[in-house]
């Protein structure tokens, strides 16, 4: 249930079925604030490229190119914070960790 915390919707199984288990619990506030927080930042992303594109004819293109290295960097974000969990610990997100904790 810890692993499926972290795959962004399938937050939603091990918070709805597993009330019992305070970190399983934790850990599915926490996948849910981080995809929330990402659908933000990637909404924000490509409000700014398309802004971007419009003004300078071109160079939104080029700032599109580095949505692919952020999704890696997301899924290696993801892969962190799975392991973390599945040794015992927490990965704490500065910012964003504070919103898990006031669910």
């Amino acid at each position: 249930m810890i692993v499926l915390a972290y795959l962004w919707l399938l937050a939603l199984i091990p918070l709805l079925l597993e009330k019992q288990d305070a970190e399983v619990q934790w850990h599915a506030k926490h996948g849910l604030v981080l995809a929330i927080a990402e659908l933000v930042l990637l909404f924000a992303y490509i409000m700014f490229t398309s802004i971007v594109s419009i003004a300078t004819l071109g160079l939104g293109c080029v700032l599109g190119l580095l949505l692919p290295f952020a999704w890696i960097g997301l899924i290696a974000l993801h892969v962190v914070a799975i392991l973390k969990a599945i040794n015992g610990g927490r990965l704490i997100i500065p910012g964003i960790s504070d919103y898990a904790n006031r669910f």
